[in-house]
């Protein structure tokens, strides 16, 4: 049970695999004045920023579910650089599913919502772990602007149009479901290019290192085709947020 090499070749430097920048995700945190002992729980937590770098700043506590080994062993090495490994654990295993022992403060699944087949899915899911009156984060992407056909979507690298919403259409299904959005923070042009631009680096170095790899070919393919479609498509189209959600 392992992500495909591709995402881990791809996003071999990111410290956050999503389209925040750290300065985005110190904002978030602070913004949601979160109290010392704060227990939390990050499904599909990646290399683990969210949680040792709140837990370094505010005092949270927590665990982290990944099904990557090698982000799962990053995000404890991580946890150790900032000495809050006594506080925070990183567990290897499938997010989708999973359920806390204990209720948790906060329950997050910021940027793979598919763990719940869709954003529906996914509040329900981290519901199961959330105290009442506790503070859910979900992270999505929106249409920044609606594509106008189904090529320029799938040149997003969503399924259809249909697949995500604009931004006041996605906070109406939240409340829809149930839940008051307290807090969001979004991408934007910029962090999005520091998220998308830096994965080219990382598969030409590991192209450079690996030529004779099985996987070098996808890897030659993508960093052939993915610039020009992020920079005429995806940059244009798409954006993504993280959502604070409290239920009613």
């Amino acid at each position: 049970m392992d992500l495909p090499r591709i995402f881990t070749i791809r996003e071999s430097s990111h410290r956050i695999h999503n389209p925040l920048t750290a300065d985005k995700l110190a904002a978030l945190g602070a913004s949601l004045h979160l109290a010392a002992g704060t227990r939390a729980l990050d499904l599909a937590s990646g290399s683990g920023e969210l949680l040792c770098t709140w837990a370094r700043d505010h005092g949270i506590m927590g665990t982290g579910v990944d099904i990557s080994t090698v982000f799962t062993r990053r995000a404890q090495a991580r946890a150790a650089e900032l000495s809050v490994a006594d506080r925070v654990e990183f567990v290897h295993g499938d997010a989708a599913g999973h359920v806390a022992d204990q209720p948790v403060d906060l329950a997050a699944c910021v940027g793979a919502t598919w763990i719940g087949d869709g954003v529906a899915g996914t509040i329900e899911l981290l519901d199961r772990s959330l105290r009442p009156g506790g503070l859910m984060l979900i992270g999505h992407p929106f249409w920044r602007r609606t594509p106008p056909d189904e090529e320029t979507a799938k040149a997003c690298h969503a399924t259809s149009i249909a697949e995500f919403v604009l931004l006041p259409e996605l906070i109406e299904q939240f409340q829809e479901l149930g839940y008051d959005v307290v807090e969001m923070m979004l991408a934007d042009q910029d962090s999005w290019d520091r998220y998308a631009a830096a994965q080219w680096l990382n598969l030409r170095r590991w192209l450079d290192q690996n030529p004779d790899d099985e996987l070098a070919p996808e890897v030659r393919e993508e960093l052939n085709t993915e610039p020009v479609q992020y920079t005429r498509y995806g940059r244009e189209y798409l954006s993504w947020g993280v959502f604070a959600l409290m239920k009613r």
